[in-house]
């Protein structure tokens, strides 16, 4: 994605000047894969002003590598005689201003690389640019969908083992086990989160994860995987049912993939995410379960992160869907006592004509 660069830098510097910023300072490792092209940079920082060049500091050993492969001009620094951070502040005080005004992506500073900055220039003062960084990164560009496609292709792998792994009585984390082997040989360089197979008693947890818990029979089984490509993250999950579980589990499940089907259906340029987030809110209603639909999210956007924070397919959002974005659908379950906790999504391209699942993989209602 080399030649993607310039003009991924070029669009932040005009939101750093909307933003009344002077630059931007990228500690993390996901807008560095964004801004800088690269996956295997540790102890950098890319400085970006609303005016000007880049500039990406590395350690010394990696610049000649990082010329290469992002384009960009880069400094490498001795560690520890310096720093990514006090080579920052050297960058920012040769911008000649009093009291520069730096953004940052809020979630990934680091409190040691913050305090070296707030002690080398005092009189910065600190915007964010987190939501704006998710906007941008929001479009994806023919490799990013390569790459999220490719991540999509070994979850199918992964499924498939889980499934055939499932059987009462067997751990959970040992389902998974043989989900990571077979996506590991189908391409995948690993997971962007903590990875679900969850027995029943466990799936009205808000954030639960593979554990040794024995799977139980006569109930749903929750599969919740995720895969990463060069970077770029795919998300899968199914509800599988052991031996003869409760009707109301298979109802439930029903109605999410009704409710799935509603907004896939919605689902092209244009639409606002808030009537996705409604056209699978009617299907629950429709069905009797509005008072357990206790969710105001359906779907986030999907890319470097599993779940990034534009665009949101929430409840009232009147941001609108748009071509090239992948997002996910829809993970929330029907939060019915002794019986919810199934849950069904999958990742999705929006076309120019509507959308298209990259996680392929049964949806319907099965048994093992």
């Amino acid at each position: 994605m080399k030649q993607e660069i310039p003009g991924r830098i070029t669009a932040l510097q005009e939101k750093l000047r909307e933003l009344e910023l002077d630059a931007a300072l990228i500690y993390d490792r996901e807008n560095l894969i964004y801004f800088a092209g690269v996956t295997d940079l540790e102890g950098g920082v890319l400085c970006i002003p609303a005016e000007g060049v880049a500039e990406l500091f590395c350690l010394w050993m990696e610049a000649e590598h990082m010329r290469q492969a992002t384009g960009l001009r880069v400094t490498g620094y001795p560690f520890p005689a310096q720093t990514q951070s006090s080579m920052a502040a050297k960058w920012l005080h040769g911008l000649g201003l009093k009291r520069p005004r730096v953004g940052f992506t809020r979630y990934f500073i680091s409190l040691k690389d913050y305090q070296c900055l707030q002690e080398a220039v005092p009189e910065m003062v600190v915007g964010d640019i987190a939501a704006t960084c998710y906007q941008l990164r929001s479009i994806k560009c023919p490799e990013e969908i390569r790459r999220i496609r490719a991540a999509s292709k070994a979850l199918e792998a992964g499924m498939k083992a889980a499934v055939s792994a499932v059987r009462a009585g067997v751990a959970e984390c040992d389902v998974l086990a043989e989900a990571e082997y077979a996506m590991g040989k189908a391409g995948s360089q690993g997971s962007p989160f903590r990875m679900q197979v969850l027995t029943h008693s466990r799936q009205m947890q808000k954030h639960p994860y593979a554990s040794s818990a024995p799977l139980e029979d006569n109930a749903p089984v929750v599969i919740h995987l995720g895969a990463t490509v060069d970077g770029y993250a795919a998300k899968m999950c199914r509800t599988v049912f052991l031996g003869r579980p409760p009707e109301k589990c298979v109802d439930i499940y029903r109605v999410l993939r009704q409710a799935q089907e509603a907004a896939m259906s919605r689902l092209r340029p244009g639409v606002t995410c808030g009537e996705l987030y409604q056209a699978a809110a009617d299907c629950v209603e429709a069905a009797g379960y509005e008072k357990y639909w206790i969710v105001e999210h359906i779907g986030y956007g999907v890319g470097i992160r599993q779940s990034e924070f534009y665009p949101i397919i929430a409840k009232g959002s009147e941001v609108r869907i748009e071509e090239n974005m992948v997002v996910d659908l829809l993970l929330p379950s029907i939060y019915v006592p002794h019986a919810g906790g199934p849950r069904l999504t999958d990742t999705v391209l929006v076309t120019a004509h509507g959308a298209e699942y990259l996680t392929n993989y049964r949806r319907d209602i099965f048994y093992c």
